[in-house]
């Protein structure tokens, strides 16, 4: 896939076919991500990829939590927005969209509880990928370098014609991660990438969610 093509085409999956990604194909993409730049090659990201009977007992362990009320402690802090202005808006107008496309009422409590419990289940992908880095880093310095990579494993999948939905839902409970995985306590789980091939069917995966212009973001100055 074209690299232009990929970057317009790309947006979040939230339901994917019962079907396995193969490990080489995650290890090329993840190859591929890795050609990310990062400030003077410090190269601080690293990976756990979840997939198969080990998967499907995380996602169920953390769904437990989610429904227990058990309070979020997550590794890093957890992005937040304010509750009025332009920023608020597009969350809402993306709400929205996912909403109207799945039939969810703003009063069906039950409904929007499904919904939310979606993510903390890796919208049931066949793999998760779980991008962590080293504590000994500290907490914001990598945030940029990260970012990069997550793109490229975003565009490098699609290579494959896999989707992908970043989301932070996986990491909340880094608890119940290290739990079924081993994941010392020395690394930070940064954030979690759904992967698999999307469910084309599924209303949600056809929304596109809207993008500002570049025109009304841009300040030339000559």
């Amino acid at each position: 896939m074209d690299l232009m093509e990929a970057i317009q085409q790309r947006r979040s999956i939230r339901a994917f076919k019962n079907k396995p990604v193969p490990k080489d194909t995650i290890m090329e993409i993840l190859n591929i991500a890795c050609r990310a730049p990062s400030a003077m090659n410090t190269q601080p990201w690293e990976f756990a990829v979840v997939s198969g009977k080990k998967l499907d007992k995380l996602r169920a362990a953390i769904v437990e939590k989610l429904k227990n009320g058990a309070p979020i402690v997550p590794d890093h802090l957890v992005v937040s927005w304010p509750n009025e202005g332009v920023y608020k808006q597009r969350q809402i107008t993306l709400a929205k969209q996912l909403f109207k496309a799945m039939d969810i009422q703003r009063e069906d409590t039950e409904k929007r509880a499904w919904w939310l419990e979606r993510g903390f289940r890796f919208f049931d992908a066949p793999a998760a990928i779980i991008i962590t880095c080293d504590k000994v880093l500290g907490e914001a310095g990598p945030l940029l370098d990260l970012g990069a990579v997550m793109q490229n494993i975003c565009l490098a999948a699609m290579h494959f014609g896999l989707g992908t939905c970043i989301e932070d839902q996986g990491v909340l409970y880094p608890e119940v991660f290290r739990e079924h995985t081993g994941i010392p306590q020395t690394k930070r789980l940064m954030i979690a990438i759904a992967i698999g091939y999307p469910d084309l069917n599924f209303p949600a995966n056809q929304i596109r969610s809207e993008r500002e212009t570049a025109e009304n973001l841009t300040t030339w100055l000559e």
